[in-house]
């Protein structure tokens, strides 16, 4: 594995926090080397440093860093950097002004108005990139043919457009040369993507006028959807400059300034672009995607083809990815509050990392969010750091001081200190003991090495949230996947969570530890050109289409061909971005693996592709439906020539052990010996328990498990089964944390199920929804947090079945409610129960159910939604208690008939969308079997009374939760001498009062919540049933709490509600409702939290 030429090839991962150097070297070895960051004490660049350390270890000759270096050895240098991700974190990047029709300046500020937390108090105002902003007198218009239109002009898509009113070039003059002198980047956006031509005046003018940065969206990413499009253009024009400049500064470190040295950069698809051309907007992942490219390049070859999942642990956070024989990317995400539309390798993040604290909160083990960075670092750094996942691996004696060099402590020349991170763990392990003596179980103490684990597991579970997001929730086996650990810390946990997700290998490249480094090594250079489109898939159109994917494919090619790549290393990939006509999801496919069977496009079936794709994740198909082409996109590959050669070192004996040490696992300490990979050869086995050192990483193989020293001198480590489950039904509070973990996954994950199965907009783009458990007794179990007004009002809905049907309940079963008397919100919010029997068992053991808000159920106007219902019989079609599915027969006969019932009203109409109707119940139906399926496995492996006593015990500790923060707050009020009473009051807009007077209960730390004196039922639909202040009160206590606890029925256990019969806030059985849900519900939270004095009407 050397360069042939004589010359070196670099690869650099610049991290946050540590570069790592991948040097292919003359003479056919490799050099590895990891350096900080950010050490301007000693250098300025960080990747130059290393460069300038590996030629003066290979040549022998200090280098003076005050002198550019000698190029004449270096051939290549390719960088992955997070230079643009840092930028974007910390606004640090070029001042921009965005430009953009008329009528249109605030469109980016008001964005989606999505939330990332729901219970944040706090909200703060979306951040822009940009600080000025100039509307452009411009519009284009779909083309109607009517009285007064203008001539048509053809767009890219092949539309037919209208210019209303062409670009005022002379008026926008004078507004740019007042941006001149300001020094601003220019990002351009209109709304029409078909017409880019008047994005290009403007950026025509604009360079003209001496801009020396212009980014159109149409040419940033030529997407339909202004607003991530707009948001593309804002962050390439924020952060290009900034790119240019590091790239700039880079140029100044080596003679020539590298003209005659191949220079790469890594893109957020996994691509490697040149410098010259690496821009903002697509280099946002490009720290992370060298490691996909890595593992993609090495373990999925290394294991025959069988699918890998990538699983990248550092000290914030871990990254989790999927490559199956093609990177799979998204096109639209949000990076530190910015949404970009860009294609980016798919990797999921979650904050737990070796550097993730520990808590312990109301009875549960608490990993992360909060990190203890790189400084001060966790406890072991010796500068007063926060106790941390780290910390519980060192005291496991999973991690050995002496294999880390002396870097920590005030002057940086200390090894890691185990005592440092004992004492941290020891304060909240006394923490744990008191709870457990004086909890509401009374247990035994816990040893600290217990409680170390404890953490350990529950991060362990933390890490495999997302990794069950990827596959489980879009149609795969995470047991059918090998996990490729890398980065610094994944080693020391991936045995752990492979046996927790039933995977069976775990393989760890040699250089795990910069295997980002050297993904960028493995990686191709990649040119993408694309362009939207509006044609229909049909064999009418393949002509056409055929056209448009043999000149975007010319374009990749001769770009590629520019770059010095012969015609016979270049490769191309033809891409449409298709969906069913009347749907807004749309699925990037290729066809290469299904050969044309009819004619179509390039000799692809693209057809077949998404059907079967579309299977796959949503797990139905629309044959009845025309498949619409959105965009065309062809990816071309220039093959690098950069191929590792495996040179493993032979085995000549037994593996030698470089010591014994003393590690924790369940059953207490075992000898554990050392191995240095260094030492090992292909061919040897290691029996777990054991750990394997190298210079960047440290390997725990967990006892039951095998390591094998591969041909190409990889570990694979062949996982045991998991031992049978000796929980008890007694609560433990580790597992209690881990079971948290489990049950939220479970409803995250249906949420996912129905958002994909979903055919509605309100589903699937709006994630109008939720999913949830419910225990036997139909108490809320988990709920994701989804909308807030259905968070505690899908339990009064199970409930309410459980009442109504009795014994009326039978395997097979799905029932289906709208009405309010019932928990119902409002009518279009329609509510699926699946009631799930166990074997043995003559009642259901549990309840999963998901509710979502369809477009249209009928009633006087359309969208069931309207503004002048003063009975409930006109908002659309209404379901007390209804089967939708019985004995498992789908009944869409009787379910039709019933969405057709509101046309019998004089002055409604039935539904007016029956498919998207039954469509949708469907996708809710599949929702709940995903569910169902889910909370099996979890019955299957720990046992049903196990599983049940857990749902109860979980509801215990939001209990206990909610009744900390009622006693914490009437003990400031207290301590302030006021009293234990508080209340307010609030009005509706047609003066119906809403007044809430809570008293607390100091001792018991419960609370009465007494809305007595709120206004009568309103001749209108402002009324808000039981349901919705059910809903308002359990979100309100959440955020009264103020951090992650369970979302469940136990919030409202420490609570009494008291509600006048016949008010707004509980009103006759036929009162319209619809406004309710929305207005209403949004009132009686102002004065819940005006009452607690939280905010001031702003949730």
């Amino acid at each position: 594995m050397g360069s042939p030429e004589g010359r070196f090839h670099f690869s650099i991962d610049r991290g946050g926090t540590f570069t790592d150097v991948f040097a292919q070297c003359p003479g056919g070895h490799v050099r590895v080397l990891k350096l900080l960051s950010e050490d301007p004490a000693n250098y300025g660049d960080a990747p130059t440093e290393g460069i300038r350390r590996i030629l003066e270890q290979e040549g022998g000759v200090l280098l003076p860093r005050d002198r550019p270096l000698d190029t004449s050895r270096i051939a290549s240098i390719r960088m992955g950097t997070t230079v643009a991700t840092n930028a974007l974190l910390e606004r640090r990047g070029e001042r921009v002004a965005l430009l953009v029709t008329h009528g249109f300046r605030d469109l980016l500020h008001i964005g989606t108005q999505a939330r990332q937390d729901l219970f944040d108090l706090a909200v703060p105002m979306p951040e822009v990139l940009y600080e000025e902003v100039l509307e452009v007198d411009e519009r284009v218009v779909l083309y109607h043919r009517e009285p007064g239109a203008g001539t048509p002009v053809k767009g890219r898509t092949g539309d037919l457009l209208e210019v209303q009113q062409p670009v005022d070039l002379g008026g926008l003059r004078g507004k740019l040369e007042g941006l001149l002198a300001g020094g601003h980047a220019c990002a351009v956006g209109v709304p029409h993507p078909r017409w880019a031509q008047h994005e290009q005046q403007v950026g025509a003018l604009a360079r003209e006028l001496g801009f020396t940065h212009v980014s159109l969206s149409s040419e940033a990413m030529p997407m339909v959807r202004i607003v991530p499009r707009g948001h593309t253009a804002c962050a390439d024009a924020y952060l290009t400059p900034t790119i240019q400049r590091y790239v700039q500064g880079f140029r100044h470190g080596f003679q020539g300034q590298l003209k005659d040295v191949q220079v790469l950069f890594m893109r957020s698809d996994g691509g490697l672009a040149p410098m010259d051309t690496f821009s903002g907007s697509r280099a946002v992942l490009s720290g992370p995607a060298g490691g996909v490219v890595g593992y993609s390049a090495t373990t999925y070859r290394a294991e025959g083809g069988q699918p890998v999942i990538g699983f990248d642990m550092g000290g914030t956070s871990t990254d989790v990815s999927r490559y199956a024989g093609e990177f799979e990317h998204v096109f639209e995400a949000s990076t530190a509050g910015i949404t970009l539309q860009a294609p980016q390798l798919d990797i999921n993040t979650v904050a737990a990392g070796g550097g993730s604290r520990l808590f312990f909160r109301s009875g549960l083990f608490v990993v992360g969010p909060e990190s203890a960075g790189a400084h001060p670092g966790p406890a072991c750094y010796r500068k007063g750091g926060p106790v941390t996942v780290t910390d519980a691996n060192l005291v496991l004696g999973r991690l050995l001081p002496a294999s880390f060099p002396c870097i920590f402590g005030p002057g940086e020349n200390q090894p890691l200190s185990p005592e440092a991170s004992r004492k941290a763990l020891e304060a909240v392990a006394t923490e744990i003991n008191s709870f457990l003596a004086n909890g509401p179980c009374p247990a035994s103490p816990l040893s600290l090495e217990e409680v170390a684990m404890g953490f350990v597991r529950v991060a362990n579970e933390a890490m495999c949230r997302p990794i069950r997001a990827l596959t489980q929730a879009r149609g795969h086996d995470p047991s059918a996947h090998v996990l490729a650990c890398f980065g610094g810390a994944g080693g020391q946990h991936a045995c752990a969570i492979a046996r927790a997700l039933g995977m069976d290998t775990v393989h760890i490249h040699r250089h795990s530890g910069l295997l980002s480094a050297l993904g960028l090594a493995l990686a191709d250079v990649v040119h993408e050109a694309q362009e939207p489109c509006s044609l229909p898939y049909a064999p009418e159109t393949f002509v056409q289409l055929d056209q448009r994917l043999s000149r975007l494919e010319e374009q990749c090619v001769d770009v590629l061909r520019a770059q010095g790549f012969p015609r016979s290393q270049i490769s191309t990939e033809n891409f449409l971005h298709l969906r069913y006509q009347g749907t807004d999801c749309a699925l990037m496919v290729s066809a290469h693996q299904h050969p044309a069977t009819v004619r179509s496009p390039c000799s692809g079936d693209f057809g077949a592709a998404f059907v079967e794709r579309y299977m796959r994740e949503f797990g139905f198909v629309i044959p009845e439906r025309p498949v619409v082409v959105d965009d065309v996109r062809v990816r071309g590959t220039g093959r690098s020539g950069l191929r590792l050669e495996d040179n493993p070192k032979a085995q000549t004996g037994p593996p030698r052990v470089d010591k014994m040490t003393q590690c924790y696992f369940e059953g207490g300490y075992q000898e554990t010996p050392v191995y240095l990979l260094g030492e090992l050869g292909y061919g040897h086995k290691l029996q777990g328990p054991c750990l394997i050192i190298d210079s960047n990483s440290t390997i725990l193989v967990e006892p039951g498990c095998q390591a094998e020293v591969t041909e190409t001198g990889d570990i694979r480590i062949s996982v045991g089964a998991e031992a049978p489950s000796t929980v008890g039904a007694r609560l433990d509070p580790i597992q209690l944390s881990i079971f948290s973990h489990r049950f939220m996954s479970i409803a995250e994950q249906m949420g996912r199920i129905l958002q994909r199965t979903a055919i509605s907009t309100n589903i699937k783009e709006r994630l109008d929804f939720s999913c949830a458990l419910f225990g036997p007794d139909g108490g809320l179990v988990s709920n994701a947090p989804h909308i807030p007004v259905h968070l505690g009002a899908m339990q009064e809905t199970v409930q309410f079945q459980i009442q109504h049907l009795g014994t009326d309940l039978h395997p097979g079963d799905v029932l289906l409610s709208n009405h309010p008397s019932a928990g119902g919100s409002h009518l279009p919010d329609l509510t699926v129960i699946t009631p799930v029997f166990w074997p043995g068992q003559t009642r259901p053991v549990f309840y999963v159910a998901s509710r979502g808000h369809h477009a249209d159920i009928g009633g006087i106007t359309p969208g069931s939604m309207p503004p002048h219902s003063t009975m409930l019989q006109q908002e659309g079609a209404v379901f007390l208690s209804f089967k939708l599915v019985q004995g498992g027969v789908f009944q869409e006969e009787a379910v039709t008939e019933a969405l057709r019932a509101p046309g019998k009203i004089p002055g409604c109409s039935g539904t007016r969308n029956l498919h998207d109707n039954l469509s949708d119940l469907r996708a809710q139906v599949a929702a709940n079997q995903k569910g169902i399926q889910l909370v099996g496995e979890l019955i299957g492996q720990y046992g049903l009374d196990v599983v049940q006593a857990y749902m109860g015990h979980i509801q215990a500790n939001a209990e206990l939760a909610v009744r900390d923060m009622l006693r914490a707050f009437g003990t400031s009020r207290q301590a302030r001498g006021l009293p234990l009473e508080v209340s307010a009051e609030d009005h509706m807009d047609d003066g119906s009062p809403i007044r809430l007077r809570v008293q607390i209960n100091l001792g018991q730390g419960s609370a009465v919540f007494d809305f007595s004196g709120t206004g009568p039922e309103v001749f209108g639909n402002l009324n808000a049933p039981r349901a919705i202040t059910l809903s308002a009160l359990i979100y309100c206590l959440r955020c009264l709490v103020g951090r992650d606890i369970p979302l469940n029925q136990g919030c409202l256990a420490p609570v009494r509600l008291v509600i006048p019969r016949g008010s707004i806030l509980d009103p006759s059985p036929e009162a319209a409702v619809v406004g309710g849900n929305v207005l209403t519900s949004q009132r009686v939270v102002d004065v819940i939290l005006g009452a607690f004095g939280a905010c001031a009407a702003s949730q």
